[in-house]
């Protein structure tokens, strides 16, 4: 994994808006509808070059394949399982959280707005409505070699003859699988989730293997503690403990060094009193075999977080990734504070050990909330201007 030795590297955290016709293929196939194979194994082939382009254009150095083979980060792993079968339950956590406890007329008012809009997925760059839930009813396998790979080949075709730094590629973590589908199969959480780690370990694996770096995509280690208003921050920090083993269990025998760990409140555009706060987990997620952090810096809830780093020591072999410009607040940061934000963190960790990025994905809420495309590019040429200026100032 490189290091921004000479300038201030970007990049981001891996959803990127995707073009209208790949995303009504990409809904047909994840909903179980006709649709036609061909047509959209060409799709994704064509847009991930077009979005490896865009990104380097925008002046990105670390890019991926804007998760254009995926409706949505964490849906796309179903169909990658064997042991799974479709659900009508409903996708993910649909239960009263802290937030809605303390603001229930403004989640009122949202989830009415939200039912105004039309689907998602019929919206650029919108992936929500293609989420199926599935259950876990036998021996969790890894089936999903040949989309893995098809993700793989893409991506190395889109990087031929282009100058990116260095490309990484998203797969979730073992814990959100389990969140989104629910286990009626093992006798113990714990069991489905080390079945999970085994299974999920074919796809890290191959990834690394490939060359790229592995990104894993683990929501759920910060939202728990907001969703689950019955419990005690000693009761998520014991589970967010566990689920770091299990994340270390699917990563054995993969160098540290090949790997990034991100982790997020999910868009949420919402009050957010109730986050776990970075100081809450930081020594757990440090415990996770990686090479890399990335997480929220920049929304108005976790951008003071950055003060964590003077009194946490990060290893010397770690490196940060911190969010400089956000997917919850649809003004457009300016590069200068951009810049200021990067310079906070390289006066704590050292300017070699910051890699700038955004706080989380763009175009993966599937509530309609999430940052329009051209917003989302904005943000994204801002955050790399933003590095500019930062390095210029730091070199």
């Amino acid at each position: 994994m490189q290091r921004s030795t000479q300038r201030i590297l970007t990049t981001h955290c891996g959803s990127l808006p995707r073009p209208q016709q790949l995303m009504e293929l990409l809904a047909a196939r994840d909903l179980d509808q006709p649709f036609d194979q061909h047509q959209l194994a060409q799709q994704i082939a064509g847009s991930v070059n077009d979005i490896v382009q865009r990104q380097l254009a925008c002046g990105l150095d670390v890019v991926n394949d804007g998760e254009h083979s995926k409706s949505s980060f964490s849906s796309y792993v179903g169909q990658r399982l064997g042991g799974m079968t479709p659900s009508d339950a409903p996708f993910g956590h649909s239960g009263e959280t802290r937030d809605t406890r303390e603001f229930p007329g403004a989640y009122a008012e949202m989830k009415v707005m939200c039912a105004a809009r039309p689907s998602n997925v019929n919206r650029p760059g919108g992936t929500g409505g293609a989420r199926r839930a599935y259950v876990c009813t036998g021996p969790i396998r890894y089936v999903g070699q040949d989309r893995v790979h098809e993700d793989i080949a893409n991506l190395h075709n889109a990087l031929e003859g282009q100058s990116a730094a260095e490309a990484f590629v998203t797969a979730l973590s073992p814990s959100n699988v389990a969140l989104y589908h629910r286990n009626e199969f093992y006798a113990t959480e714990e069991e489905y989730l080390y079945a999970l780690a085994d299974a999920m370990h074919v796809e890290y694996q191959a990834i690394v293997d490939a060359g790229f770096i592995l990104q894993i995509d683990d929501p759920r280690l910060a939202t728990h503690y907001d969703r689950h208003p019955e419990a005690s921050l000693e009761d998520c920090r014991r589970v967010i403990a566990l689920w770091v083993e299990v994340i270390n269990h699917a990563l054995r025998g993969i160098p540290e060094d090949r790997v990034r760990f991100h982790t997020c409140y999910s868009t949420n555009v919402a009050p957010r009193v109730h986050d776990m706060e970075l100081r809450q987990f930081v020594d757990l997620m440090l415990q996770i075999q990686a090479g890399a952090y990335s997480f929220e810096a920049s929304n108005p809830r976790h951008e003071h977080e950055w003060q964590v780093w003077e009194t946490v020591q990060l290893p010397d072999d770690k490196v940060l990734v911190p969010g400089v410009v956000s997917h919850c607040i649809t003004l457009v940061e300016h590069p200068d504070l951009v810049a200021q934000r990067i310079a906070r963190f390289a006066a704590v960790v050292g300017r070699e050990r910051v890699i700038a990025s955004n706080d989380c994905g763009f175009a993966t809420a599937g509530a309609g909330d999430e940052v329009h495309p051209d917003v989302a590019w904005a943000k994204l040429e801002a955050l790399t201007e933003g590095a500019r200026r930062a390095s210029a100032h730091l070199w």
